[in-house]
C-alpha cells in the first residue's frame, strides 16, 4: 500500500500545471498589451479570442520614433513552481522570432527571457526554466539565470529590429 501511495504522489507531481488554457469563455482582462508607445513609438497590437477560443496576439511593429516592440503580459497571483523545470507552450506563429518572458516578482525591473522561433504551424515550444536569462531593455544582465520558486508574470514580446506585421496564436501555457 505504501508503494501505491508513493506512486500516486509521484504521478501528481509529474503532471503539468496549467497557467492558462484558452477557450471560448476565457477571461482576457488580466492580459495587457504594452507596445513601444510607452516610449513614444508607433507600434500597435491587439489581443483577442478567435471563434475557436484561441488567443490571437497580432499587430504591426514600427521603427518610427525609436519604436520597435510589442508585448503581451499576463499577471497573476504568485504561483509556486519549485517542482517544475520547464514551460510548455502550444502556439502557432508566423515564422518570426518571439521572446517568452517571466518575472518571479512583478516589482523587478527586469525579466527573464528566452527567444523562440515559430514555424508557421502549430507547435509545442518547450523552454527549460533554467535557460531563461535576465534582461532589461534588450540587454542581457550580468546575473544568474532564472532559479526562483515563484512566478507572478509571463509575457510574449516581438522586437526584431524591423518594421513588420505579426500574428501569434496561443492555445495553452503550462509548467512541466
Amino acid at each position: 500500500m505504501k508503494l501505491f501511495s508513493i506512486l500516486i504522489i509521484l504521478y501528481f507531481l509529474m503532471q503539468e500545471r496549467v497557467i492558462f488554457d484558452f477557450n471560448k469563455k476565457s477571461d482576457l482582462q488580466d492580459w495587457i498589451i504594452v507596445d513601444d508607445a510607452v516610449m513614444g513609438g508607433r507600434s500597435l497590437s491587439t489581443f483577442k479570442l478567435n471563434e475557436d477560443g484561441i488567443g490571437i496576439f497580432e499587430g504591426n511593429i514600427s521603427l518610427e520614433n525609436n519604436g520597435g516592440f510589442s508585448s503581451l503580459r499576463y499577471r497573476f497571483l504568485k504561483k509556486t513552481i519549485k517542482e517544475y523545470t520547464q514551460v510548455k507552450i502550444r502556439l502557432r506563429g508566423d515564422g518570426k522570432i518571439y521572446q517568452f518572458r517571466i518575472k518571479s516578482n512583478i516589482a523587478d525591473y527586469f525579466s527573464y527571457i528566452a527567444p523562440f522561433q515559430t514555424s508557421g504551424k502549430w507547435q509545442e515550444i518547450v523552454i527549460p526554466l533554467e535557460d531563461l536569462y535576465p534582461s532589461f531593455r534588450g540587454r542581457r544582465l550580468n546575473q544568474p539565470n532564472f532559479s526562483s520558486d515563484y512566478i507572478e508574470e509571463l509575457a510574449f514580446l516581438i522586437g526584431n529590429k524591423k518594421s513588420e506585421s505579426f500574428k501569434l496564436l496561443i492555445d495553452k501555457i503550462a509548467l512541466e
